[in-house]
C-alpha cells in the first residue's frame, strides 16, 4: 500500500533560480515565455496554468519551440523559459536561433534543473507510487520499498550527463544509489539495473527524469517492464516545476 504523499509548500531555495517573483511587478515587466519541445498542449499547457495561477502579475504565453520566434512578442522585453530538466543543447540551440529570427530581445534561462526542488519532485513521483518512503523525517524507521533507483532520461550519453547531479540530489534525498541513464541510447537503463544488481540491490525503480513531453508515454513502462522494476509517473505539471519556471524568470528580473 502507497504510503499518503505530502507535498511541501515552496520555499526559497539554493541554485541557480534563488528569486522568487515579487509579488509587484512594473506595467512593462517582461512577458514570461515557455518554450515547449514539442507539442503546446498536454502536459506543456497543464503547466502554463498553474503558472498562471500561482504568479497572476506576470502575463504567461505558451509556444512550441518551433513556432516561437512567431510567438515572442515584438517592441517589448521576454523571458523565455525552456520546459527542459537539462541544458539540452540542441533544444537550446533551436530557441537562440528562434530568439535570434524574432528580432526581439527576448532572454532565454537556463533549464529547471539541476535543483533541489526538482529533485523533491522525483521523490514525491516515486512515492505515489509506493516506490519511496514519502517523508524521510517522519518514517525513517520504515525501510526502502526499494534498494536502488535509476534515474532516466533521453538523448543518450549528453543527457545521462546531463541529469548527473540531479541524480546526486535524489540519491540525497532518498538515501539510496542512484543511477542515471539514458531510454533511448547507450549507457541504457539494462546496463544500469546489471551495475546496481551486481552490487547488491535487486528492488529496482526507474524515476523518470522528463517533464512528459520528451518521450512516447510507453517508453517508462517498457523500460521498467524489461528489467522487472517498478516505475514513477513523469514530472508533469507537479507544482515544483511551476515553482522553478517563476524562478527562472525572478532571477532574470533580480539580474
Amino acid at each position: 500500500m502507497s504510503l499518503p504523499v505530502r507535498e511541501r509548500a515552496p520555499r526559497p531555495g539554493g541554485g541557480r533560480h534563488r528569486r522568487p517573483v515579487p509579488t509587484s511587478l512594473p506595467p512593462d515587466a517582461p512577458m514570461l515565455v515557455l518554450a515547449a519541445p514539442g507539442s503546446a498542449e498536454g502536459v506543456a499547457a497543464e503547466i502554463a496554468a498553474v503558472v498562471r495561477v500561482d504568479n497572476p502579475q506576470i502575463e504567461v504565453r505558451l509556444s512550441p519551440v518551433d513556432e516561437l520566434a512567431d510567438s515572442l512578442p515584438s517592441g517589448r522585453d521576454a523571458v523565455v523559459v525552456p520546459l527542459l530538466t537539462w541544458d539540452d543543447p540542441a533544444v537550446l540551440a533551436a530557441i537562440g536561433k528562434a530568439v535570434a529570427a524574432s528580432g526581439s530581445g527576448a532572454v532565454v534561462t537556463e533549464a529547471l534543473g539541476p535543483h533541489p526542488l526538482l529533485a523533491e519532485a522525483l521523490h514525491i513521483r516515486l512515492a505515489e507510487r509506493g516506490l519511496a518512503r514519502a517523508d524521510r523525517v517522519r518514517l525513517l524507521n520504515v525501510s526502502s520499498p526499494v534498494d536502488a533507483v535509476i534515474l532516466v532520461t533521453v538523448g543518450g550519453e549528453r543527457a545521462v550527463h546531463g541529469v548527473q547531479a540531479t541524480a546526486v540530489l535524489l540519491a540525497s534525498r532518498l538515501t539510496l544509489p542512484v543511477v542515471a541513464a539514458s531510454l533511448d541510447s547507450e549507457p541504457g537503463v539494462q546496463m544500469a539495473a546489471q551495475r546496481l544488481r551486481a552490487a547488491g540491490a535487486q528492488r529496482l525503480a526507474i524515476s523518470p527524469c522528463l517533464i512528459g513531453h520528451e518521450a512516447p508515454a510507453d517508453l517508462v513502462q517498457q523500460a521498467a517492464a524489461a528489467i522487472d522494476a517498478g516505475h514513477a509517473e513523469p514530472l508533469g505539471a507537479h507544482s515544483a516545476i511551476a515553482d522553478l519556471v517563476a524562478r527562472a524568470y525572478g532571477s532574470q528580473l533580480a539580474s
